[in-house]
């Protein structure tokens, strides 16, 4: 089994809990009520994700992101 790393984005939820999403993997998203919570289940979510690209003979996708965080005046 090959081993993959993705990068992930957690988004504080306005009534609690974390929304995340792989960029790389378009549609691969989920949630947790705590960071561990939303950690594990990306993780599972983007397992399943890859499963199905290779059941259905697809590319699994690399990653190419380059993350920076800019400052603004506003």
């Amino acid at each position: 089994m090959a081993t993959h790393r993705y990068t992930v984005i957690f988004e504080r939820e306005e009534d609690g809990g974390y929304h995340v999403f792989c960029p790389t993997l378009p549609g691969c998203h989920s949630q947790g009520d705590t960071l561990d919570e939303a950690v594990e289940n990306i993780r599972e979510a983007i397992a399943l994700f890859v499963e199905s690209l290779e059941a259905h003979g697809e590319p699994i996708p690399r990653e190419d992101l380059l993350i920076k965080s800019i400052e603004i005046a506003a």
